[in-house]
């Protein structure tokens, strides 16, 4: 792993979130995308050389929106840059870790992800991303 790449929030509502995250930002997001196979909608920040990620369930079906019913709106993940993620994929799982995604799929800002289950890393939900080629 290189890098933190993002950290995403779980919100209610984006518009309202966006407006507060401007505000305590001093700018506007810089990308919104729907990312329909995850059920959410996104919202990315650069702060100095981090991101934030917002994100709203569109369906409440989705991930995101069984997040908030358990744990309410907060820290949702960290992500973290990798150079190689099926290598990464292959390496963790051959340390013992558990994969909710077994193997890497599209994500949102052209990114390939893949989340490593909160039971087998102390709570915390990791995600890892490899940005796509161009």
């Amino acid at each position: 792993m290189r890098k933190i790449e993002h950290i995403g929030i779980a919100v209610k509502n984006i518009e309202n979130s966006n407006r507060l995250f401007e505000k305590l930002f001093g700018q506007q997001s810089y990308k919104t995308e729907k990312v329909e196979s995850e059920g959410v909608s996104t919202s990315f920040f650069q702060v100095g050389p981090n991101k934030i990620e917002l994100l709203e369930a569109t369906n409440p079906n989705s991930p995101i929106a069984k997040f908030i019913e358990k744990k309410g709106e907060g820290i949702h993940h960290i992500a973290f840059d990798v150079e190689n993620i099926e290598e990464e994929i292959n390496r963790l799982k051959n340390e013992g870790f558990e994969f909710i995604h077994q193997e890497a799929k599209d994500g949102a800002d052209n990114k390939l992800i893949a989340f490593l289950h909160p039971k087998s890393t102390n709570g915390v939900l990791i995600e890892l991303c490899q940005e796509k080629p161009k």
